[in-house]
């Protein structure tokens, strides 16, 4: 059986195969090339996913999406694992929510997800996560000093985590890395996925594995050239508008009191979409739709930041 894919007007006509699976006991029916993801979300089943997003490549790193599959002897990332014919899914057997409790429990005692969103709490709750059987926090290390095969074990009955100081080294954004949970998705959204800058990467291994600039220098004698594209795509708020950020630490932060419209950027002809987050009357940040076929979530620094211009949030005239 085939289906037509969808395309722009006058544009060829693309046949594809459709594969069927059951998925949980129920029948399903996608077309060839699909995601166990997709195929689970097409009926509306629900698989956790931390750094997985639609407009990047996934990565397979955060594993809290992992599904069995009949005949498979680990479990697979539904996020990748494409669908075949007749594979038989499970998404909430005892076995995955085990695998799920145990990510969960992990990241969230090793990592702040404070501000990861309310569908990371849900899940610790679903699966009965207990991070805090770790013990407490243990004293926090300065990680970017950290060299391979030479990581500090922490003090006995205490969790490690990757807590540090925040870094707010520009005007633009900051980089909390005590809530990254290495998903990879802003080296993505840096390097050739979107940006093609490469000013991140990862650096060290193991625990001590985190995101870095080329030798640790100051983001502003980076490459970074501002896009921000990395800020768009990070699940967890390890990087943050400064202004996000500083009416979060006031305690004025109210996603409730915010209104967002869309509009196009006035910077030149591209047509690329913003979504401006206005709370009090006021420009609070600025994102893109990961669906609008000109940017697909990027944007440029003057899309992303150039809001300052008609925002004057340190009290001046505008």
């Amino acid at each position: 059986m085939t289906t037509v894919a969808p395309g722009a007007p006058g544009a060829p006509v693309t046949l594809r195969r459709q594969v069927e699976l059951t998925i949980d006991g129920q029948a399903v029916t996608v077309p060839e090339g699909s995601t166990i993801l997709e195929a689970c979300r097409s009926i509306g089943t629900e698989v956790p996913t931390l750094c997985y997003l639609e407009t990047l490549t996934p990565v397979n790193v955060c594993r809290v999406c992992v599904v069995e599959v009949e005949g498979s002897r680990t479990l697979v990332p539904a996020c990748s694992r494409p669908v075949s014919g007749g594979m038989e899914v499970r998404t909430d057997s005892e076995r995955v929510r085990t695998s799920r409790r145990m990510v969960l429990e992990l990241l969230a005692s090793s990592v702040d997800l404070s501000t990861a969103g309310g569908d990371v709490d849900r899940w610790i709750e679903t699966y009965g996560a207990r991070p805090e059987r770790h013990g407490p926090p243990a004293l926090s290390t300065e990680r970017d000093r950290a060299r391979a095969g030479e990581h500090e074990p922490v003090a006995v009955g205490t969790a490690a985590t990757v807590s540090q100081a925040v870094k707010r080294d520009n005007d633009q954004y900051v980089r909390d890395y005590s809530k990254c949970i290495l998903c990879y998705k802003c080296v993505e959204a840096c390097g050739e996925e979107a940006q093609d800058t490469f000013a991140i990467a990862v650096a060290g291994r193991g625990f001590d594995a985190r995101i870095s600039t080329e030798m640790d220098v100051p983001l502003p004698d980076s490459a970074c050239v501002y896009c921000g594209n990395c800020i768009a795509v990070c699940p967890t708020g390890a990087l943050m508008f400064v202004t996000e950020h500083d009416l979060r630490a006031r305690g004025e932060w109210d996603e409730g009191r915010q209104q967002v419209t869309r509009t196009v950027c006035p910077y030149c002809g591209v047509g690329c979409n913003l979504e401006l987050h206005v709370q009090d009357d006021r420009i609070v940040k600025v994102t893109s739709p990961l669906d609008h076929d000109v940017t697909r979530g990027n944007l440029c620094v003057k899309g992303r930041f150039g809001f300052e211009f008609a925002e004057a949030l340190d009290g001046g005239s505008r």
